[in-house]
């Protein structure tokens, strides 16, 4: 079994300056990761599709220092300056400074960029922390080429985690499962893994229109969200459930059963809002027209039998899933029925994609 000693690097070579550039997609979860343990540990398991469209473009600059005694480092953010986001990375640094000991000896210029629109409501804390931690470990690689493919993305996938949970299943794979479960023999805590399964072709190009109504900062950040679960009264059958529905989510993904699929996807989307509704202090996340639209799918999925649904992260955002093959029925009636009840009718089409790319 992997462990956090296994990701302690001390060998290297040197190298004055160099150059990488990587893009990582946004991920949405099915089984939702709601609550965690010391160390960015969840508290249940999760798995979740990996997007295509929906990703940050991070460019890595380093050049060596002359003193090695602090982490030193010029953020941008498409271009320009952006010294707001500076403490979330001097902490990131801070917190994997034990794994990656060779950080203070370069002075770093990160320039990043997404694809998706600046405070679209879409989460990019995910997508960032995997570009960066991508970076670093072509910078370890470089330091060290005798480091493997595996161990490359595994330690990629653990440092990420140590930025933003949900970053660790932004590395490599269509599917990716993060968390402990006794079903999926690869799985870890510490870092995603590739779904180990055959996927069923149903799930093949998989689409996910992400409808935007609410643009606006999250009402509470995750960090809060998931602190909340401590003392929660309900959040040790809430870890159940989550083992529960992975492990049917599991017998899913591999027979096609998309009647099934609809059912734990929708349940989990509700009871992560649920968690939020329960705990103390409580939030109400979605919004007047996240119900609305939630109804017109249901009520769409009724009249129609096409197998769409939904799902939502921590906020009024809207994600519609749906196979590929009634793509076009499914966009008309999103034209049609649904982009009315988004923010300035704005909305994000994207499919399942595989990954993290050097660039």
């Amino acid at each position: 079994m992997v462990s956090e000693k296994d990701f302690i690097s001390t060998d290297f070579a040197s190298i004055e300056k160099g150059s990488f550039q990587w893009s990582s997609p946004s991920n949405i979860a099915l089984v939702k990761y709601w609550g965690k343990k010391e160390n960015q540990i969840p508290a249940n398991p999760s798995i979740s599709f990996t997007l295509n469209n929906c990703k940050t473009i991070t460019k890595l600059d380093f050049s060596k220092k002359e003193t090695n005694d602090t982490f030193s480092f010029d953020l941008l953010f498409e271009g320009k300056p952006k010294e707001d986001f500076k403490p979330k990375i001097q902490k990131f640094f801070e917190r994997i400074e034990k794994y990656c000991p060779y950080l203070k000896q370069y002075h770093f210029t990160i320039d990043t960029e997404n694809t998706f629109p600046h405070s679209s409501g879409i989460a990019s804390s995910a997508s960032g922390m995997a570009a960066l931690s991508m970076n670093i470990m072509s910078l370890e690689k470089a330091l060290n080429p005798t480091i493997t493919d595996d161990f490359f993305y595994q330690k990629a996938s653990f440092l990420a985690r140590l930025g933003s949970g949900s970053a660790c299943r932004s590395i490599k794979g269509n599917v990716v499962v993060w968390g402990k479960h006794d079903e999926i023999s690869t799985s870890s805590d510490l870092f995603g893994v590739e779904y180990p399964s055959q996927l069923h072709e149903n799930f093949h190009n998989y689409q996910d229109t992400i409808l935007l109504v609410d643009k606006g900062e999250k009402q509470v950040s995750s960090t809060v969200g998931h602190d909340l679960m401590h003392n929660h009264p309900y959040a040790s059958t809430r870890f159940e459930q989550a083992h529960t529905n992975l492990s049917a989510l599991k017998k899913v993904l591999e027979n096609g059963n998309l009647d099934e699929f609809i059912k734990i996807v929708e349940s989990e989307a509700l009871t992560l809002h649920a968690m939020m509704m329960t705990s103390m202090p409580y939030f109400i996340l979605m919004k007047p027209n996240t119900l609305e639209i939630i109804n017109k799918i249901w009520k769409f999925r009724n009249q129609t039998n096409i197998p769409i649904c939904f799902t939502l992260d921590a906020g009024a955002n809207v994600h519609v899933l749906y196979p590929e093959n009634v793509s076009e029925t499914v966009l008309q009636f999103i034209q049609q029925e649904l982009v009315g009840y988004c923010q300035n009718g704005n909305y994000i089409c994207d499919i399942i994609g595989n990954g993290s790319q050097l660039m």
